[in-house]
């Protein structure tokens, strides 16, 4: 059997048409489109379905939105908001008041006030986790899993950690190194946990918890209360309180922090997130955005579209952006980028065009 490959050309001659290729990728690399210049809002509520108008974190998976809420349980659309189930105490859960939520494949974790509630069944059924199961206390304030590990921050009892699905739990205190048994909220990746402390500053393990580095305003840390954590190919993002966003890109060896003066909406930064170049910074007075790695900073607020200017959660995923706001519901906003190929044709186009105008000009 014989392939045929039909070649297709080019009557440009292949110099110039190499020259234009080499101008238009020079052209979009340097002509940045502002990432987020186009937000539009859509707000849900209590009457939308949401459990509650006070949304403490939000996470997102496809088409299935997490909203935990201060005392109406946690929230749950599969389908991009348009319906709401909520899972409350009547459900299994420990607390109508959920912290933090995270989720992987049909697996649902929801830290509340009461234990860590864990769906293996899209929430059709809770195990609910505290102290007598092992558990540093039963107020969780925030919650990471990755495969058979769970994360649990609490508040009061340290960080408690499960590599059997909950089956047994190891709890690290100030007696292990970490910074304070206050423990806002946790993340992991691989070998390294982060937990975001109260006045400890953020504690930093990279043998699995088996030793602690606490990184304080003593190591360039914005403030020694820190929210919330995120890490994501080598940079550090640490959301404290009062004292911006600090981010480290050198594992905390030195620290840059984002204020008021920088752009961010305010100095209180509950939490953050990151993709690429692009950084989110839920803080007391609005959603902060950056899309070239905090070099300069958007803020959105109710004048945007924003439920409420107190930002408790954020997380985004493609060109959707989650915001958990104090009393103005679950703000979904969606960004309009242009298509990437319209983009290359249309600079492609203009490099085409100002070669042609150079080749004239040089004939002249």
């Amino acid at each position: 059997m014989t392939l045929g490959v039909r070649v297709m050309t080019s009557s440009m001659p292949l110099p110039r048409l190499l020259i234009c290729l080499v101008i238009a990728i020079g052209l979009a690399a340097g002509a940045a489109i502002p990432a987020h210049a186009q937000i539009t809002w859509t707000t849900y509520t209590t009457g939308s379905g949401l459990g509650s108008n006070y949304v403490l974190d939000v996470y997102a998976a496809g088409s299935t939105i997490y909203a935990a809420t201060f005392g109406g349980g946690l929230s749950v659309s599969p389908n991009g908001g348009t319906n709401w189930t909520t899972y409350t105490t009547g459900s299994g859960l420990g607390s109508n008041t959920v912290r933090g939520v995270y989720a992987a494949g049909s697996t649902i974790y929801a830290a509340t006030s009461g234990g860590l509630g864990v769906s293996t069944d899209s929430g059709a059924h809770w195990t609910n986790y505290t102290s007598a199961s092992g558990l540093g206390n039963d107020y969780v304030l925030g919650v990471y899993a990755a495969g058979s590990t769970i994360y649990a921050a609490t508040n009061g009892g340290g960080l408690s950690v499960s590599t059997n699905n909950g089956t047994s739990w190891t709890t690290y205190t100030t007696g292990s190194g970490l910074g304070n048994n206050i423990v806002y909220g946790v993340y992991a990746a691989g070998s390294t946990i982060y937990a975001a402390t109260d006045g400890g500053g953020l504690s930093v393990s990279t043998n699995n918890g088996a030793s602690w580095t606490n990184y304080t305003t003593g190591s360039g840390l914005g403030d020694n209360v820190v929210r919330n954590v995120y890490a994501s190919a080598g940079t550090t993002y640490a959301a404290t309180y009062g004292g911006g966003l600090s981010v480290s890109t050198n594992n905390g060896a030195s620290w840059t922090n984002y204020t008021r003066g920088s752009g961010l909406g305010d100095n209180l930064v509950y939490d953050v997130y990151a993709a690429g170049s692009t950084i989110y910074a839920a803080t007391y007075g609005g959603l902060s955005i950056s899309a070239n790695s905090g070099t300069s900073w958007v803020n959105y607020t109710t004048g945007s579209g924003l439920g409420n200017n107190v930002v408790w959660g954020v997380y985004a995923a493609g060109n959707t952006i989650y915001a958990a706001t104090g009393g103005g519901g679950l703000s979904v906003g969606i960004q309009a980028v242009p298509e990437p190929s319209a983009c290359a044709i249309a600079l492609a186009g203009l490099a085409c065009g100002g070669y042609s105008m150079w080749r004239r000009r040089k004939r002249a």
